[in-house]
């Protein structure tokens, strides 16, 4: 990667909030403000981008999220995400209340309704990637398909610090195909956490196995008199489910971003900000960004 270009991080905001939220609730520790309102998540979330900050140096930023409950990929199948549990009633609130905060540190938030916080990642990184690098955090292995000689992934392992890097490089060494062709992949196999089946009986070792023999779907679709039998009717059965499968896991790379790469510019944080993180609730933040002052 060339390291002159601008650096920029880009937070997959939903992923860093539902992780902060679970490492402390799990205990019942929701840190509420004294209007009773918790606060575990956002700090967290918060906490974590500036660790990140920290150790990955950007020089620009930019903080994407998911925008309200439905997207395309419901119109597209109803039980997309349909086995998910509704979030903590004590997680709700802070959807918002993390948006607002990021606003007051001089991050710039982005997210569009009807598109997943992964469509706007990967719209932002392809928007820009002949004119910066990027570093994407986040827990979500879709993103793989992102993997570019401008972008790496670095996906939370453990704590606010421990990362798994990954890079094209890497990604083609371990799955022996383009990143492009991760949604190829996952079409067979299917996604229990988003709710679609993929090819039932095809598992991840012969899904990777088809498109690192064939290319893509559609030429293993072509190819369907070369296979054996067993699998051949396998595919022919969920013909269907497959190419809508490949539809699902594919992140769209045209949500409309409507900013300059220079609006991502990171500026320090002032200390006059930290009135309005004590007038939150939000001490433990306030507290780590003044000792680092």
């Amino acid at each position: 990667m060339n390291q002159d270009k601008p650096h920029v991080l880009v937070i997959d905001g939903m992923a860093l909030l539902f992780r902060s939220f679970f490492a402390t609730a799990m205990s019942g520790n929701y840190f509420k403000n004294d209007k009773g309102i918790p606060t575990n998540a956002v700090q967290g979330f918060a906490r974590h981008v500036l660790a990140a900050q920290n150790i990955m140096q950007p020089t620009h930023m930019a903080i994407c999220w998911d925008k309200g409950m439905n997207t395309f990929r419901n119109e597209l199948f109803d039980g997309y995400k349909a086995n998910r549990p509704k979030p903590a009633v004590e997680l709700v609130p802070q959807f918002d209340m993390a948006q607002e905060l990021s606003e007051h540190l001089g991050w710039k938030n982005f997210g569009l309704v009807g598109m997943e916080a992964d469509d706007t990642i990967a719209s932002i990184t392809h928007k820009w990637q002949d004119d910066a690098r990027f570093t994407i955090v986040s827990g979500d292995k879709d993103l793989l398909q992102l993997l570019h000689s401008s972008t790496e992934i670095a996906f939370t392992k453990k704590g606010f610090t421990i990362y798994d890097m990954y890079t094209e490089d890497r990604f083609q060494q371990e799955y022996g195909i383009s990143p492009l062709l991760f949604p190829d992949v996952k079409a067979f196999m299917g996604d229990s956490s988003d709710g679609y089946a993929g090819v039932k009986g095809i598992g991840p070792k012969t899904a990777l196995q088809l498109i690192q023999t064939y290319g893509s779907v559609e030429n293993v679709v072509e190819s369907l008199h070369l296979l054996k039998t067993g699998q051949r009717t396998k595919i022919e059965t969920d013909l269907d489910m497959l190419h809508l499968s490949k539809q699902l896991a594919t992140i769209r790379r045209d949500v409309p971003i409507d900013a300059e790469l220079d609006h991502l510019q990171l500026q320090n944080i002032e200390s006059d900000k930290y009135d309005f993180l004590y007038d939150q609730g939000y001490t433990i933040l306030a507290r780590q960004l003044q000792s680092t002052k």
